[in-house]
Formats: C-alpha cells, sequence, structure tokens
C-alpha cells in the first residue's frame, strides 16, 4: 500500500503544472473577476483586467514561440510560478508588471490620430494638436502655455495601479480596524 502511494504522489509532483496551471490561470482569476464586477470598488475590477491583459500577452507568446517553447523543459513550471505572482493579491504582480513593461509600451504620453481626416481647403482652423499649441504660445506666450498644462494636470490627477491597490488595501485596513473597536466581543490578548 506504502509503493502505491509514493506512485501517486510522484504521478501528482511531476504534473503539478497540469493539474495546477489551469487552477491559477484560469479558475480562480474567473472566479475572482466575477467577485470584482459585483463590488463597487475599482481597484479590484483593474487588478483583474490588468491580469487578464498579461494572460492575453503570454497566450499570445506561447503561440508564436510554441515549437521553441517545446525545447524547454521547464517553461511550463516557470510560468506556473509566474501565474500565480500575477494573481496571488500578496504580490500584485499583474499591477507591477502592467505598470512597469506594457504600460510605458503600449500607453504613449502623446496623443495619436489613427484616423486621416483630409483637411478642406476653405477652413483655416488647424485640425492638429501640435499647431493649436503652438498658436496658443504665439499669442499667450510659453509660460501662459506651461500654466494652462498644470491647471489641466492639477484637475486630472491619476494614480498608478499599485497606488490604487495600496489606498484600497489601506481603507479596508482601516474599516477592519473600525469593526474590531465596534465589536463587544473582540479582546486584544484572544
Amino acid at each position: 500500500m506504502g509503493s502505491g502511494s509514493a506512485s501517486f504522489l510522484k504521478v501528482v509532483v511531476k504534473n503539478l503544472d497540469v493539474l495546477a496551471g489551469p487552477i491559477i490561470s484560469l479558475a480562480y482569476p474567473l472566479y475572482a473577476s466575477v467577485r470584482a464586477i459585483e463590488t463597487k470598488s475599482a481597484v479590484d475590477d483593474q487588478q483583474w483586467l490588468t491580469y487578464w491583459v498579461l494572460y492575453s500577452f503570454i497566450t499570445l507568446f506561447e503561440l508564436t514561440f510554441a515549437p521553441v517553447i517545446e525545447w524547454l523543459p521547464f517553461w511550463s513550471y516557470g510560468k506556473l510560478f509566474f501565474n500565480c505572482w500575477l494573481v496571488l493579491p500578496y504580490f500584485n504582480g499583474a499591477a507591477h508588471v502592467y505598470e512597469h513593461f506594457v504600460r510605458p509600451m503600449i500607453v504613449n504620453q502623446q496623443v495619436v490620430n489613427i484616423w486621416y481626416i483630409p483637411k478642406k481647403e476653405d477652413s483655416s482652423q488647424s485640425d492638429d494638436v501640435i499647431s493649436a499649441a503652438q498658436k496658443y504660445i504665439e499669442q499667450n506666450g510659453s509660460k501662459a502655455f506651461e500654466t494652462l498644462v498644470n491647471k489641466f494636470k492639477a484637475s486630472n490627477p491619476r494614480r498608478s495601479i499599485l497606488e490604487e491597490v495600496e489606498v484600497e488595501r489601506r481603507a479596508r485596513a482601516q474599516r477592519e480596524s473600525e469593526a474590531r473597536d465596534v465589536n463587544p466581543f473582540f479582546h486584544q490578548n484572544y
């Protein structure tokens, strides 16, 4: 009987990636995404949207480089550990990767007009943002333009996903602390 359970344990260890991979990469994120949709917090929505974006990148990478990946013996285990790091809320790996790698590549700071609309010959208005900014600087000066830009930045602050997660964590800890203070059965030494 002892050798049968040892053989079973060997099979489980050898196929850990096959058994745990779908649970960690798909089942838990699916469950957490549904829960995030049902809450009013935007932070958990960002966490799981970020995860699914990164999961899509991983899947595209695997599909593209499948012949090469077949030769890497530890790819499935590396992917499993990486997905654990992305999924587990303790690490916030998805937010970290998105904020430091994906966002700088995809979200360019410039506004790019991908639709070509030819200028009207009879119109004297410029459709170009840069030429409009240059015209504003010519009329009002560069200092006025800097003031306008700074006023826009101050009125539209955008925190990173990691900052949003930290704010949400602090708020949750505050709510738990207040709940402990209100609870008559809570005892510090228990």
